[in-house]
């Protein structure tokens, strides 16, 4: 059994999503894990909540890690990453941006994109 701090250490993923603050923790979720899922969303954005039960899903049951960008807090990285619409998912592998969906996406759709790079 792992601990949090093993976890968070890279001997897993998160099972939860991780809020980030800033491009430098960003560049650590992409530095850590082998696959990040970013979500960038706002609060006042209704699509982004219904996102919101599917990406905690696939925190909880993928091996990618989730990392979630409020776009409200952090403007610099959304406009860095090309972010026009809400939600925004980036999908990182190996360190490298591979995707970019925007808009609502089912989970069986997204769950097979990430599993395209963690298998």
């Amino acid at each position: 059994m792992t601990t949090d701090i093993e976890a968070e250490a890279g001997a897993g993923t998160p099972t939860e999503p991780v809020h980030v603050d800033g491009q430098s923790e960003l560049d650590g979720a992409v530095a850590d894990y082998e696959v990040v899922l970013a979500d960038f969303y706002a609060d006042w954005c209704g699509p982004c909540q219904m996102l919101e039960p599917v990406v905690e899903t696939l925190a909880a049951e993928t091996d990618a890690a989730v990392a979630k960008v409020d776009v409200d807090e952090n403007q610099q990285l959304a406009t860095a990453y090309g972010v026009r619409g809400v939600p925004t998912l980036v999908l990182f592998a190996d360190g490298e941006q591979v995707e970019e969906i925007v808009g609502v996406q089912g989970e069986d759709e997204l769950r097979s994109l990430v599993e395209q790079y963690t298998a």
